[in-house]
């Protein structure tokens, strides 16, 4: 697929995708040289490219949130391993840009080297007996003192065998009210604190995902982010901003994606023809084609929305349906390539093998899609619940 071609689907601001190139050439030699090393040295590798680095609001065009979404596409235009990819986008947007935005400059502070890769977040909601209901949690903190005292154990957490500060949610009162979550944030290696079990993933299983155990873990008071039994609100702050931008992670992929199967049908020869001369293979092509610009052109207006300082929890309803619909594009898209690829599709060794699991992974992380519609529907008025 030439370079014209696929210029013709990047439409966004001309520093925008300026900034979409530079990082894709950076980064494609590092992509090289790291692709035997594990997730830590990928990741610090990946750091020192500057992707964590949040950007001032003073900086130039493009926007923060854009700019880190284009650094983001770039590298994964670069061949970064997808759940590399994933992991990043998702510190940047469920993590950092809330965490700066919830704390103060003194509060931000201790974890301001996340920007160097210094330090590697996670966030700890789920539990084994909870999924997506977070007023099932058990995990308690009870105050002592000046601080409090953690008891628990969050499950299927992404980068925690290896992070080394989390945000955790627990329980500070009995019941299902509004304010019985409290959300804290602290390092991972306070007394009473294990790395429960490591998880082996079929899907970005570069990535690690696992468990946290909490007996008897002391906090100081400035743990606490925000106020006591604020923590839904923090939630929803994070769950938001990671709706509306972790897709990006997809981008990279979904364009070398397009232009590998583009490039294999034009040039097979099928039945005395070439493949890509068939009207069923042009629309299965076009079909991605407009996925992989939707997806695009969503994401990047949600950036431009958070970067015009609209707050995370007001564009709830719109992160959901860019969510969705990102999500399922991806896994439209592969569908097609592996249709169009044969067996090829389902052999590693070969150049057009399709990983179905991972764009599959995207309709469950950062919540469930069939519950984020869920939530859609009740903001549109319907009586429909959980």
């Amino acid at each position: 697929m030439s370079a014209a071609a696929l210029a013709a689907l990047r439409t966004g601001a001309p520093e925008t995708e300026r900034l979409v190139d530079s990082c894709r050439d950076l980064a494609v030699p590092v992509v090289e040289r790291i692709a035997d090393e594990d997730f830590t040295a990928q990741w610090g590798a990946m750091a020192d490219l500057g992707v964590l680095r949040l950007a001032g609001p003073q900086a130039p065009a493009p926007g923060p949130v854009s700019r880190s979404l284009a650094m983001i596409e770039g590298i994964g235009l670069a061949g970064a391993d997808p759940g590399l990819v994933y992991a990043l986008a998702s510190q940047l947007f469920g993590m950092q840009f809330p965490l700066r935005d919830a704390l103060g400059a003194d509060a931000w502070r201790p974890v301001a080297d996340v920007q160097e890769g210094g330090k590697l977040l996670c966030h700890a909601l789920t539990e084994r007996g909870g999924g997506s209901d977070p007023f099932s949690m058990r995990t308690r903190a009870r105050r002592e003192g000046d601080g409090f005292v953690l008891d628990g154990a969050k499950t299927f957490i992404t980068a925690a065998p290896v992070a080394d500060w989390a945000i955790v949610f627990a329980r500070t009162t009995e019941g299902r009210s509004p304010f019985a979550l409290s959300a804290f944030l602290f390092p991972l290696d306070l007394p009473g604190i294990r790395r429960g079990e490591t998880f082996a993933k079929t899907a970005l299983p570069t990535v690690p995902m696992g468990e946290l155990l909490f007996e008897d873990v002391r906090l100081p008071g400035s743990a606490l982010l925000g106020e006591e039994g604020s923590g839904l609100a923090v939630m929803a702050s994070t769950t938001a901003w990671e709706r509306s931008v972790i897709l990006g992670y997809a981008l990279g992929p979904m364009q070398r994606l397009l232009a590998r199967t583009a490039d294999w049908a034009a040039g097979r020869e099928h039945f005395g023809r070439r493949m890509g001369a068939s009207h069923q293979v042009a629309a299965r092509i076009s079909d991605m084609a407009m996925a992989l610009h939707r997806s695009r052109v969503q994401l990047y207006a949600m950036a431009a929305r958070l970067d015009a300082g609209v707050p995370a929890r007001q564009l709830a309803t719109e992160a959901a349906l860019t969510k969705i619909s990102v999500s399922e594009d991806y896994v439209r898209m592969t569908e097609h390539a592996a249709a169009l690829s044969g067996v090829r599709a389902f052999l590693p060794g070969f150049d057009l093998a399709a990983d179905l699991a991972g764009p599959m992974a995207a309709l469950t992380y950062a919540g469930p899609n069939d519950l984020l519609r869920v939530g859609v529907a009740r903001q549109l008025g319907l009586p429909v619940e959980n």
